[in-house]
Order: C-alpha cells, then sequence, then structure tokens
C-alpha cells in the first residue's frame, strides 16, 4: 500500500483567505519578516479553523480514500506555533478519528520529517511538491483552477482514487 501524504492549509480546508483577512485587519506588512512571525505566533486557530471552509467535500473525500485501503493516508502539514499544532489536531482528530497527522515545523521541509520516496504528496505550494520531488517522492499539484502547474492538477481529493498510475 502506497503512502499518502495530504496537506492541510488549503487543501482540506480554505484557512489561507481567512489568514489574509487577518493579516490585512491587523495591518500587518506581509514584507516584514518579524511582524509575520509574530502574527502567526499569536494567531487564534480555534476560531480560525471555525471560519475556514471545507474544500470540496475533503473530508469525505479523505474518509472515501480510506475506505477504498489502496493508500496508508496521512495528514502533513506545516505549523508556525504549538496553538496551530493543537487546533489542527483536535479539529482532525474529530472529524478524521485516528488519522495520522505530522506537524512540520514551518523552518523545515515536509521532506525533513518524512521520506518521500515513491510515496504521494498532495499540496497546494508548489515549492512542497519540487522538494518532494526532487527526493523522489510523486506529487500532485491541489488548486480549484486547475492548469498546467509542472506536476498532475486535482481539485477534489478523492480524484486520486482514478489515477490508476499511483494504485500500486
Amino acid at each position: 500500500m502506497r503512502k499518502l501524504y495530504i496537506d492541510f492549509d488549503g487543501v482540506i480546508l480554505d484557512t489561507i483567505p481567512v489568514i489574509y483577512k487577518r493579516l490585512e485587519k491587523n495591518q500587518i506588512d506581509v514584507t516584514d519578516e518579524a511582524s509575520l512571525v509574530q502574527f502567526y505566533e499569536n494567531l487564534e486557530w480555534k476560531s480560525l479553523i471555525q471560519e475556514a471552509s471545507e474544500i470540496h467535500h475533503s473530508i469525505a473525500c479523505i474518509k472515501k480514500i480510506i475506505a477504498s485501503q489502496k493508500f496508508d493516508v496521512a495528514i502533513l502539514t506545516h505549523v508556525n506555533s504549538q496553538s496551530e499544532i493543537l487546533e489542527k489536531v483536535a479539529y482532525l482528530k474529530e472529524v478524521l478519528p485516528g488519522i495520522t497527522i505530522i506537524s512540520v515545523p514551518k523552518k523545515l521541509h515536509k521532506t525533513d520529517m518524512v521520506n518521500p520516496k515513491n510515496s504521494i504528496l498532495i499540496d497546494d505550494f508548489t515549492g512542497n511538491l519540487i522538494e518532494w520531488d526532487k527526493k523522489g517522492g510523486i506529487s500532485i499539484k491541489f488548486s480549484l483552477t486547475p492548469k498546467d502547474r509542472g506536476f498532475p492538477v486535482i481539485d477534489r481529493l478523492d480524484t486520486i482514487l482514478t489515477m490508476n498510475y499511483l494504485n500500486v
């Protein structure tokens, strides 16, 4: 069974627009690294997760993928603070009991935390996919505006079940 890692932000929940709205509300200059770090460290993740919408029935899709028994599924997510870890884990344990959750400190690559060799990563951030690909993994771009991005692109997680070359 092939290992399948799924990103959280921008793939499961649409947290990114909520974060940008809060950055704007707090008048944070996104080019000011120190201000951004402080913003993320103090971000109230519980309310952010409640406010963010689920993307294309992602939770039901993940349950369908797990039920297919074609993949060993885990969530692989970058995190900026302990609060973020705690709230993401609490949310995922509630909606996907028993799923493995791997939190990656923002300063590290996802490939520093897990072995990507022959494993699949579904992620919306191209930088993560490039690094994954370099280390022998299989990269799939998650995007709500599918177009050629150098990787296979999906806009719904359960689409992976119909990608025959992956079901090994």
